[in-house]
């Protein structure tokens, strides 16, 4: 299943940014959140959806991570908070304080039992997503980045098969869990993703930004930035980096210059033929490797940096949340080839020989 086209069929403009969402192909329904601190409804059945806004004092800041857990919504935000909302009702079920700093991104175990969120308090916190308990707090990364200003905390995915947890930073360390244990496994570290501007803005800036394990468990995808040149526009290439976790080898090292920016999320292909990246700079790209070699296989992009991507379940229709708009893209796969001729041939007249056995 090698992606051949990719068409942009919608587009949905706004006045906010949308950072995550959630959608439903079948259903043709999109829930997201963004900037102006509010969750919505789309209707995408219909030829100009309207926002249809979830009701409840939900997040007081920007809402930059949901997932959605069959009629619940649950969402994490700068405010630290987390919040579930029901789909049915629209309407806000539950609120709990969950980080003391911004909060950067939510994601759940693959049976859904467990939520996973990460913040700037540089902890990760895992809860149980139908009663909202804390269960446990992870804690390693530094709070402080090399130069002594404070870092932060990205990125965190689980790996299909629910066995482990990894989680990303600004300094671009990476810390591989035990989800049962919750004991620190491995560690990956991939400091091109940081850059220290010590003249123009004394700053610092990049940072793990998408984290994603293979199909197969073995390996984990890392997303970011490669060297920044201009920290005021991500002057700065996309930069993948994929390893063997378990020993930390790295296979593949791709820095694209063609669309630069961060990497904001990572996302492989079900027989692991290809890694679908998306993210930008001022604007955004979809940019599609191959598993094996890192060779770009497809490339596309838009207007609005893209924040996430949520891909419909036979991989045919993605729906992107993006800098004041969202889009909606389709894509067709390259059929598998079919044998040559001459391979025919030869088989033909291999069938054909007597066995002399």
């Amino acid at each position: 299943m090698i992606p051949a086209t990719l068409k942009k069929t919608n587009e949905w403009k706004s006045s906010d940014i949308v950072f995550c969402l959630e959608h439903m192909a079948e259903m043709e329904r999109v829930w997201f959140a963004g900037s102006d601190f509010n969750v919505y409804q789309y209707d995408l059945s219909l030829e100009k959806p309207e926002r249809q806004p979830f009701d409840g004092e939900g997040h007081t800041s920007y809402v930059t991570g949901m997932v959605r857990q069959g009629n619940i919504l649950i969402t994490c935000g700068y405010d630290g908070q987390l919040c579930w909302w029901s789909i049915d009702e629209r309407r806000l079920t539950r609120k709990i304080a969950a980080h003391e700093r911004w909060g950067r991104a939510i994601t759940t175990s693959p049976d859904g039992s467990k939520l996973y969120t990460v913040a700037d308090d540089m902890l990760c916190k895992v809860w149980d997503s139908t009663t909202g308990e804390l269960l446990e707090t992870l804690q390693e990364h530094a709070l402080q980045t090399p130069h002594h200003y404070p870092s932060m905390l990205y990125a965190v995915a689980a790996s299909p098969d629910g066995k482990w947890l990894a989680t990303g930073d600004r300094i671009g360390h990476t810390a591989i869990w035990n989800a049962d244990s919750l004991e620190k496994v491995a560690e990956i570290e991939t400091p091109v993703m940081y850059t220290w501007d010590p003249r123009a803005r004394r700053h610092s800036i990049g940072g793990i930004r998408s984290l994603a394990f293979s199909p197969d468990n073995n390996e984990i995808a890392i997303g970011g930035i490669g060297k920044i040149g201009n920290i005021d526009h991500l002057g700065g290439p996309a930069r993948l980096e994929v390893f063997d976790w378990r020993n930390a080898t790295q296979r593949l090292e791709i820095e694209d210059n063609k669309k630069k920016g961060l990497i904001e999320q990572i996302i492989w292909s079900p027989g692991k033929e290809w890694i679908l990246t998306a993210g930008g700079d001022n604007n955004g790209f979809l940019t599609f490797y191959n598993a094996e070699t890192g060779d770009v296989l497809h490339q596309d992009g838009q207007t609005g940096h893209i924040h996430e991507v949520s891909v419909g379940p036979n991989f045919d229709e993605l729906v992107v949340a993006a800098h004041e708009r969202l889009t909606k893209w389709t894509m067709q796969s390259e059929p598998p080839k079919p044998a040559s001729d001459e391979t025919s041939k030869e088989e033909s007249n291999s069938s054909e020989k007597p066995d002399n056995n």
